[in-house]
């Protein structure tokens, strides 16, 4: 899905593109992708943009009349920019955006249908969407450590709740915990005062690392390349790799369709994480190190 980084480098593209540039047509293919009928998508044509914000990981579209268009790309959902007019055929397209010197056009991979597109007016509008969570890069430790403790929850899910922190999710969540040298699992309210610092400072150094580096590899054109998994990360999606900083295998939590990656030896202390998919394949209590991990896998 994408995150912080990824909407920051969508917008900072469409900024130059469809700012100060009125709305011709809104043409939507996928019948499940509009979420709203009043306003009616209709009220949005003909209208110029005005501004672009990051709502979490939305993004809005604001417009004359104040009206908002409102993208969640959930988890395969990409945008493109294309000529004016393109063509949204196969079932891939989900909409498209007309502009005078281009065409915004909505896909989503995979036959599961969760992208979204909310018609809504005014900031109360954009209030309903807004699940609440601070944004690291306004906030001071003072707030960040209060939003994040106020509930004894594991660092993995306080960073990755949306009513507790915008923007985060299940990759730059791991990164940040990396960078941080903490484990996912460590509890909020039993964290020392010098790792709610280092949290703090590898939250926002993480995040701005890799908007730089998005913005950077889009440089000019339109970033076509937005996933989850990159050959620069640390950890995320780097299972059975070395960690880049100590050389040992990265591991990992698999829950449900999500999996959490970290470092052992610089996060746990060199422990290692109970995987329940694993632990019912080894038919064994959970091994406790790396040398127990291996020894089980040499049986």
């Amino acid at each position: 899905m994408p995150e912080l980084p990824d909407i920051s480098v969508y917008l900072h593209a469409l900024a130059s593109r469809i700012v100060g540039q009125p709305l011709q047509q809104v043409r939507v293919a996928g019948p499940f992708l509009l979420r709203t009928v009043d306003p009616p998508i209709s009220d949005v044509e003909g209208r110029t943009v005005h501004e672009l914000r990051r709502v979490g990981k939305r993004i809005a579209i604001g417009l004359d009349g104040d009206l908002w268009l409102v993208l969640h790309l959930m988890i395969a959902g990409r945008l493109h920019w294309r000529p004016r007019g393109a063509k949204l055929a196969g079932k891939q397209n989900l909409a498209a955006f007309d502009f005078l010197n281009g065409s915004l056009v909505l896909t989503e991979a995979g036959a599961k249908r969760r992208a979204s597109l909310h018609v809504l007016r005014g900031e109360q509008g954009l209030l309903s969407v807004d699940a609440g969570g601070i944004d690291v890069f306004t906030s001071d430790l003072d707030t960040f450590r209060a939003a994040l403790s106020a509930e004894n929850r594991t660092l993995k899910r306080a960073l990755t709740d949306p009513r507790i922190v915008s923007g985060i999710g299940n990759a730059y969540s791991d990164e940040i915990l990396h960078a941080a040298q903490l484990s996912p699992i460590a509890l909020t309210q039993k964290l020392k005062p010098e790792e709610w610092e280092r949290l703090y400072t590898a939250t926002q150094a993480t995040l701005q690392l890799w908007i730089d580096r998005l913005r950077s590899e889009a440089a000019d054109g339109f970033p076509e390349k937005v996933t989850a998994f990159r050959r620069q990360m640390a950890v995320h999606g780097c299972y059975n790799k070395p960690c880049p900083r100590c050389g040992e295998k990265i591991q990992r939590i698999r829950y449900a369709d999500n999996e959490t990656n970290y470092c052992p030896h610089c996060q746990t202390g060199g422990k290692l994480l109970a995987d329940r998919s694993l632990s019912r394949l080894l038919q064994s209590d959970w091994p406790r190190t790396m040398e127990e991990l291996e020894a089980l896998k040499r049986k």
